[in-house]
């Protein structure tokens, strides 16, 4: 059994983790940055150790501070929540050389399936459909004339790449050469390889993911779908379960699919299979996220899984605590981030401290958040303030729900701007209720 977790993270995704552990009777670890000290996962838990300054190469991102915080405190787990060392092979292999166990995936398999070249060649050989495009990682010119080979749009994906960054769209030959250079260029400064492949890009599609579960006993299983095609610049603001207005039979393709992947890969732990389903049906797999995702509450709404209580399970080397037979999906979950962002400037960051913060409650409302009154939101990282998830048994009792979650919230402060008023916007935008929306519904949206 696992006695003490280390969170090694930030916001509301450490305090989530925290309050799934002190449930299950699981000592806590808050790793916080200095800018963090005052965080409310500090006052949550257990312990607290300032694993660095403010900024996150010296602090959430700095292996050794980590490690060393874990060891110090007697910490046996690292959970890493999503984003910073999440999907780190290399932060894997430490844990496990210290004896410290890792929550997550192995570190061989983040690194089969965090090369988004090597992930393509494992789908492809467990029979997963794929857009057209390359199957490893290519040269300027070689990527060209593959574009060229199968039509644009096309879109350059760094192989490293993740959470939307190392992505440009092209669509006109012309612009190729300098969106492959400046992608290339992007994705050596993020993440230190400038490794790019190419596929044909679906203009009219929906994103749709499936979250799988899988023990070290041989056990794989799903959880259903989630649409997460509300999205700018690759970034999601609004996501939900089920997939709306999709053929139940599509649906179980798709997550037999993602099985299929999960052990094709030797999958152990969360995960979560991202498609591209076109308008006359099809689906094409994207790539593999190997950890938790910001919009696992959605699901765990619909099912009544706790998806962390499960990878705290699987890490301790104990099977799943259900089989596929067990995950009966009932209702709609809608969840909406609500981020420190202006949409009126190009949702460009608007930090500040907050004088005013009212945060929805009442039936079937949760809010997942580190902030009140008082905060103070940092320059420093991801914008996000809250998350606010509802459950209704439809569609439309789901949407009535959340605008009236979304009418109670007030945030304010000097400098500060949110996207609540915009994603109240969307819920009553025609299309997102006929559900004729697609990945590129909010580009086009006016504020």
């Amino acid at each position: 059994m696992i006695k003490k977790v280390l969170i090694a993270n930030r916001g509301e995704i450490a305090l989530r983790i925290a309050r799934t552990c002190r449930e299950l009777g699981i000592g806590t670890v808050a790793a916080h940055s200095a800018a963090d000290r005052d965080s409310a996962v500090v006052r949550f838990a257990d312990q607290s150790v300032q694993i660095g300054p403010g900024p996150a190469k010296a602090s959430y991102l700095y292996v050794p501070a980590v490690i060393e915080a874990a060891r110090t405190t007697g910490a046996d787990a690292i959970h890493p929540g999503y984003g910073f060392l999440s999907e780190n092979p290399d932060f894997a292999e430490v844990c496990e050389a210290e004896g410290i166990t890792f929550v997550g995936a192995p570190a061989s398999v983040m690194e089969q399936l965090g090369d988004k070249a090597s992930a393509r060649a494992i789908m492809t050989e467990a029979g997963l459909p794929l857009l057209p495009g390359s199957r490893q990682p290519l040269e300027g010119d070689e990527a060209s004339a593959l574009a060229d080979r199968i039509g644009y749009p096309v879109i350059l994906k760094a192989v490293a790449g993740g959470g939307g960054r190392g992505i440009s769209v092209v669509r006109d030959p012309a612009d190729f050469a300098g969106a492959w250079l400046r992608t290339r260029t992007g994705a050596q400064a993020v993440f230190g390889d400038d490794r790019l492949y190419v596929e044909r890009f679906l203009d009219s599609a929906r994103h749709v993911e499936i979250q799988v579960l899988a023990d070290t006993h041989g056990n794989v299983v799903h959880l259903g779908a989630r649409d997460c095609s509300l999205q700018r610049r690759q970034q999601k603001l609004v996501e939900e379960s089920p997939a709306p207005e999709l053929p139940a039979e599509l649906l179980d393709e798709m997550a037999a699919a993602a099985v299929r992947g999960a052990r094709a890969a030797g999958y152990v732990g969360a995960g979560t299979f991202e498609f591209l389903v076109d308008r006359a049906g099809g689906f094409f797999f994207m790539e593999v996220n190997c950890r938790l995702q910001v919009e696992h509450p959605v699901t765990e709404m619909v099912t009544g899984v706790d998806l962390v209580a499960e990878q705290l399970r699987v890490a301790a080397g104990e099977p799943l605590g259900f089989g596929q037979e067990d995950v009966l999906p009932r209702g709609v979950s809608i969840e909406c981030r609500i981020n420190a962002e202006d949409p009126a400037r190009e949702f460009a960051p608007a930090p500040g401290r907050l004088t005013e913060c009212v945060l929805p409650s009442g039936p079937f409302v949760r809010v997942d958040t580190h902030v009140g009154p008082g905060y103070q939101v940092p320059p420093l990282y991801d914008s996000l303030l809250a998350k606010v998830i509802v459950w209704a048994p439809d569609r439309d009792a789901a949407i009535a729900r959340m605008r009236r979650a979304l009418a109670e919230t007030h945030v304010e402060g000097p400098g500060v701007a949110t996207t609540t008023e915009f994603l109240s916007d969307v819920l009553d935008h025609p299309r997102f209720r006929a559900v004729e929306h697609d990945t590129r519904f909010l580009e086009t949206l006016t504020v």
